[in-house]
């Protein structure tokens, strides 16, 4: 159905996916991989889904993308997030379902043709001091939730901070 000029624009659907990655260090101690965009902000490796891709898939392909990491362990869907934005001249609906992986080997290497010009590893709290958005904030808070959880299960509580 055709829009008439000075009416209400419906909102274009997208939909991407990311991964918020975490590790135990030998101390106990939990870290969360945060990567840093071509805009300076901080957040977690995230993109679009390729047709048919489920986004768990696209969120592990994502992390490897841009940070290099591949040894990921998927423990389960964190929660999705949505936002509203302008991109030239639409209004965008953009869906985020974001997945909790495990890191236990290997170092990230920022992908720069993938946009990503760091990447760093920081406890629970700096992390959130260092997240660009608040709705990632969000999803940070609930994963180390599950985190605490995923070490309550498995008979040992790692600090988080």
């Amino acid at each position: 159905m055709a829009q008439r000029r000075g009416g209400s624009q419906r909102a274009q659907r997208e939909t991407s996916a990311g991964g918020v990655v975490f590790r135990r260090g030998a101390d106990g101690h939990v870290v969360y991989l945060l990567i840093r965009d071509s805009y300076r902000n901080w957040g977690f490796p995230k993109g679009h889904l390729e047709s048919g891709e489920p986004p768990a898939d696209a969120a592990r392909r994502e992390v490897a993308e841009e940070t290099g990491l591949v040894d990921l362990t998927l423990h389960g869907p964190i929660r999705v997030i949505d936002w509203y934005f302008r991109f030239r001249g639409k209004t965008i609906h953009k869906y985020c379902h974001f997945f909790l992986f495990e890191s236990r080997s290997g170092e990230p290497v920022p992908q720069a043709e993938e946009g990503i010009t760091e990447c760093a590893w920081h406890p629970a709290e700096a992390a959130l001091a260092t997240i660009s958005y608040d709705n990632a904030r969000g999803v940070l808070r609930r994963a180390a939730e599950m985190v605490r959880a995923l070490s309550a299960v498995s008979g040992g509580e790692p600090r988080t901070s």
